[in-house]
């Protein structure tokens, strides 16, 4: 099996564990984020700005550990505070060290859009992610059915949380449905874990022009932002850049400034 195949595998196994543990019935008694309206990140990127959702990782299958240790408390405040449209919080544990827990964590501490990204497989995902504080979920075509994306997306907007779409492939766009709200293209092929932005160049001219399209992973670079705003991207997730730092609250803080002065500067040449 390659790595993304293993991670569904294992995912199927803690889903089915934690069903046992607590049902959907009870997650729903347990908290209130049931009734708390969505934040929505889509509006957000129908505004036309290079919008970023900054991410909490503390590692990766690929490169291990890159902060092990830091609060959550020490980032994410500071992504809202300097300009991050939305946050994305790694919820799983084994191949990224994330916490479903820090998802709680981010709501009480942002009041922008929280992205759940994680491996959904099940609807009862989709209860924990709004249990949680989750505005949006992510939906990854690489490791689900054509059936299942339509399912899981139509789950969500009943429990009014956005959805997230991850393409990687041409073949990908045929999973693109109604009930998908914001259309995401990784740059990382999940199955060699490699990267290139041109994934989100090559692809873009293949899907509808009513969803916002955002693209994921590999992006370190303010010209490559600018270069990828230019073709109608709306929206870079971007994390590694910033977490691999020992302050990525600082770290983002100066990409922040830097990106603004450089869309000021392309602004400036048209």
């Amino acid at each position: 099996m390659n790595i993304l195949e293993t991670i569904v595998e294992k995912k199927k196994i803690e889903v089915a564990s934690k069903k046992q543990m607590a049902g959907i019935d009870l997650l729903i008694s347990m908290n209130k984020n049931f009734d708390r309206p969505c934040l929505s990140l889509k509006r957000k990127l129908q505004q036309g700005d290079a919008n970023i959702i900054a991410e909490f990782k503390r590692k990766s299958p690929s490169k291990g550990f890159m902060n092990e240790h830091i609060p959550i408390a020490d980032v994410v405040p500071a992504y809202e505070k300097f300009g991050a449209a939305a946050v994305s919080v790694l919820t799983d544990n084994e191949f990224f060290g994330g916490d479903i827990e820090e998802l709680k964590t981010a709501r009480n501490l942002v009041n922008i859009p929280l992205l759940r990204k994680d491996f959904m497989i099940d609807e009862y995902q989709l209860y924990e992610a709004k249990r949680y504080g989750a505005d949006l979920i992510l939906l990854i075509a690489a490791c689900l059915s054509k059936k299942q994306v339509q399912y899981l997306a139509a789950k969500a907007k009943e429990l009014q949380l956005e959805v997230l779409l991850e393409l990687h492939t041409k073949a990908e766009t045929e999973y693109i449905c109604d009930e998908v709200d914001i259309i995401g293209i990784n740059n990382r092929n999940l199955e060699t874990f490699v990267t290139d932005v041109k994934t989100s160049l090559d692809l873009i001219d293949f899907l509808p022009t009513n969803k916002p399209v955002i693209s994921e992973s590999g992006i370190a670079d303010t010209d490559v932002i600018i270069e990828l705003y230019n073709a109608g991207f709306k929206g870079f997730l971007i994390g590694e850049i910033f977490m691999k730092a020992h302050q990525p609250a600082v770290v983002f803080a100066d990409f922040m400034q830097n990106l603004k002065s450089s869309i000021n500067g392309n602004e400036n040449k048209k």
